[in-house]
């Protein structure tokens, strides 16, 4: 959806135009509407974002904040990870009744050896500071608490945003759509949310499909009627969907039928003979929308030693969704699914 809409910003999607979702914004999309605007005019600026790709969101952050006119930023439902940075250059900031805020660390991977992983933890650190300097100006709170409570990932109700300094008011407007988006990649995401995603399909990519598996958390998932495919600007869900988001049921639901579906799926691939010898392929196609059967079929295709893919750029992509890589992940190439397919093809 466009960026700037009848003389208001509009940030609805991941953060990183550049990334692989479909549904984004840049911050040169930010940038060039803020020049259309006009740097001295008043502007609001609507947020309902879970988060990106972190250089964007400094960006973003950075210009609003260099914005001469008043800034008052409108969280619709969700402003987390990188979005949550931006919506600290507000002047004012106002919870929707509903809306969700979250912080927490950056993330990113890296190959090689050790100095190199070292490399980025230094780089991770420093990059969580910057971060934290951003928080703790905007709530007051030592930087020292404000880290604490990004390696913890904190979620915060409207209520909670005001109550902490990192919103300046709660609006009695309720929220009319969540952001489509695989909560699952969050650590702690609301129960509700996670249960969401699984409900309705909203998946990054096909390998982040099964990072259901590290949530460990058993309740009933969050009913609807909606049957309609969701889109990021989707403003008029169904009324069952509308409901099944709201504060006590964050507090409450979860997806263990997701949890449950994907256990059994693996018991099932782990058992086959043709994963004998073939375990780590076997993990790695699991994380695929690829049936029991294509599976058995790709890994009788194998060789029993080395998969062919490049978990590297699967890596990547697991980090940039979950909010706060300091790289976008790469888009092109297919990564060695390429023959995996091929094999598929050739054996069934």
């Amino acid at each position: 959806m466009p960026v700037y809409q009848d003389g208001t910003l509009r940030l609805y999607g991941v953060v990183g135009g550049d990334s692989y979702w479909e549904a984004a914004f840049s911050a040169s999309d930010v940038v060039e509407a803020l020049a259309e605007h006009g740097r001295d005019n008043d502007l609001t600026v609507h947020i309902n974002s879970p988060g990106g790709v972190v250089s964007d969101g400094v960006a973003i952050y950075n210009a609003l904040i260099a914005h001469k006119g008043k800034v008052r930023v409108e969280i619709d439902a969700l402003a987390l990870s990188s979005a949550s940075l931006i919506a600290m250059a507000g002047d004012e900031i106002v919870m929707r009744t509903g809306a969700l805020m979250m912080i927490h660390d950056p993330s990113g991977t890296t190959s090689g050896p050790a100095a190199e992983h070292e490399k980025t933890r230094n780089l991770l650190d420093k990059i969580a500071g910057q971060m934290a300097g951003i928080y703790a100006d905007r709530s007051g709170k030592p930087v020292e608490d404000v880290r604490a409570a990004m390696r913890d990932e904190l979620w915060l109700t409207e209520t909670e945003a005001v109550a902490q300094g990192y919103a300046t008011a709660a609006e009695a407007a309720q929220i009319t759509a969540w952001a489509a988006f695989d909560y699952r990649v969050y650590a702690k995401a609301p129960r509700a949310l996670t249960a969401l995603a699984a409900e309705k399909g909203w998946k990054i990519s096909a390998p982040l499909a099964a990072h259901v598996a590290s949530l460990e958390k058993p309740a009933a998932p969050a009913a609807s009627s909606d049957n309609k495919e969701p889109t990021m600007s989707d403003k008029n869900p169904a009324a069952g969907a509308t409901a099944a988001v709201n504060v006590e049921e964050i507090r409450a639901s979860a997806g263990a039928e997701a949890i449950a579906a994907y256990k059994a799926r693996r018991g099932a691939v782990l058992a086959l003979d043709e994963a004998k010898g073939r375990e780590t392929l076997a993990e790695t196609l699991l994380e695929t929308e690829l049936s029991v059967e294509q599976i058995k079929a790709a890994l009788a295709a194998a060789p029993a030693a080395g998969n062919g893919l490049d978990i590297q750029a699967y890596e990547n992509a697991r980090a940039a969704g979950a909010g706060l890589s300091a790289q976008p992940p790469a888009t092109g190439g297919d990564h060695g699914w390429g023959k995996v397919v091929a094999r598929i093809n050739k054996s069934i």
